[in-house]
């Protein structure tokens, strides 16, 4: 359901300074007109100032609690504005020196970019539909369930089925041949674009696992794999990876609460609001240590889909079986 919106702050008109300056004038009934005058002008300066800065405070004590509590200090991209394209560079971590490097390939350049001029959101919506059939199939119990149509890993209650196996015959009646193909169209895309902005060549690239559909809701966590909110670095959690990315499926605010991606800066984090067709891509170091709010409300859809450098830890596209 939709946050409900806090009751408003009683402010000085509720019993403030200026029931205070009523209670002044009848405390003294004998004064008259010369020596009330002077003192109109300061009431009437007062009132306004005492409500200036009851705003500015308000608004201080806000921003501090929505910081406390999100981690929250710039929104890198909004939901409702259309990116073209929009990258920022950071120094890379030293995370990639205790793996082989790959000449033109290993960052050394690092950074996080986000578009939405790459998928468009006939084409997420198309995306999303193949998520919803296949997660139809099964779920977590938590708030947190995957399908990976690469390794076949699908959730089912509290564990993972292989759903090629544990369905069989039955996938051909939930996925069609033009569906892989526009799955392994939008992932070539992605992958173009990471090389674009890093200034690599794309044929360096590899597809690598886990790649995954993700969907979201605010059901309890059963599992730690229903755990999804906690800070984490991907290079750390899979050492295969060197570039991340995220299509998001969905739309931050109006399918879902909460779910930002918020990357963890010292002092100055970033968040993207997620919308359907837009794609965030990063170097998988800890230059770009991130998480996920936890969603309030609604369904957030997402796929992730990462590179490596490394040929040996390459996967190939889905096929039907």
């Amino acid at each position: 359901m939709a946050p409900q919106r806090r009751a408003a702050p009683r402010g000085p008109e509720s019993g403030g300074a200026a029931a205070g300056a009523d209670r002044g004038d009848r405390r003294r009934p004998g004064s008259g007109r010369r020596s009330r005058a002077p003192q109109e002008p300061r009431w009437r300066w007062l009132t306004p100032a005492f409500l200036l800065f009851s705003a500015v405070l308000g608004g201080l004590l806000g921003w501090s609690y929505l910081s406390a509590e999100e981690g929250v200090t710039e929104v890198l991209a909004r939901h409702r504005e259309h990116l073209q394209d929009r990258f920022v560079e950071v120094p890379c971590s030293e995370d990639y020196d205790s793996h082989k490097r790959y000449e033109g390939c290993t960052p050394r350049k690092c950074g996080r970019g986000v578009t939405d001029s790459v998928i468009t959101r006939e084409e997420a919506e198309r995306i999303r539909r193949i998520a919803e059939r296949g997660l139809s199939l099964g779920g977590s119990d938590g708030g947190a369930s995957i399908l990976d149509l690469h390794s076949g890993a699908l959730s089912l209650g509290k564990h993972f089925v292989n759903l090629y196996r544990y369905f069989g015959d039955k996938i051909q009646d939930i996925f069609t041949e033009e569906d892989f193909a526009l799955y392994r169209d939008v992932r070539q895309r992605i992958q173009q674009r990471i090389a674009l902005a890093f200034g690599i060549s794309s044929s360096l690239l590899y597809l690598t696992k886990p790649t995954f559909f993700s969907r979201i809701n605010n059901t309890e966590a059963k599992t730690t794999h229903d755990e999804y909110w906690h800070p984490h670095i991907d290079k750390v959690t899979y050492g295969s990876f060197d570039y991340t990315s995220l299509l998001y499926l969905s739309d931050y605010s109006e399918d879902f609460g909460g779910g930002r991606f918020v990357f963890m800066d010292a002092g100055s984090n970033k968040t993207i609001e997620p919308r359907a067709g837009r794609v965030s891509f990063f170097t998988s170091g800890s230059e770009n240590l991130h998480r996920v709010e936890k969603v309030r409300w609604g369904t957030r859809y997402a796929i992730t889909i990462s590179f490596t450098c490394n040929p040996d830890h390459s996967i190939g596209d889905p096929v039907l079986m």
